[in-house]
């Protein structure tokens, strides 16, 4: 299956193909400060099941992950590993914002203290135990 997505103004699309590798909310504070919010949800693709099209700029969060958005709008798009291997999307960046649902939360230890987990996902307190 094909599902596709872009940015707010339009000028960045993007298509994934395939199902997602995981879907999780990530609490840790790089994500809260990269997505100027109190986590960042994404759906993880291996980086070769992405196309995308529009100009895109990046910032190099760490020494692992850069940080895509929009050249135009800066629609926050997707954390690329760095090594071309895995890119996370943000899930409400789909054109189908509900095509995927998170399965886990990481990094709660990192989470905002006013934030109330009842969802019933798991929850791990920093990355998924290897």
């Amino acid at each position: 299956m094909i599902r596709e997505g872009g940015c707010l103004c339009g000028a960045v699309r993007f298509k994934a193909e395939g199902e997602p590798l995981n879907v999780r909310i990530c609490h840790c504070r790089m994500c809260q400060k990269a997505m100027g919010s109190p986590y960042f949800v994404r759906a993880q693709f291996d980086q070769r099941a992405l196309s995308v099209e529009g100009e895109t700029e990046h910032y190099a969060s760490s020494e692992n992950i850069d940080r895509v958005f929009c050249k135009r709008c800066g629609t926050r798009l997707f954390s690329w590993r760095r090594n071309g291997t895995l890119a996370g999307v943000s899930l409400t960046t789909f054109d189908d914002r509900n095509a995927f649902a998170p399965t886990e939360h990481i990094w709660v230890s990192e989470k905002l203290a006013w934030l109330k987990l009842d969802d019933g996902l798991v929850q791990y307190q920093g990355t998924i135990p290897a």
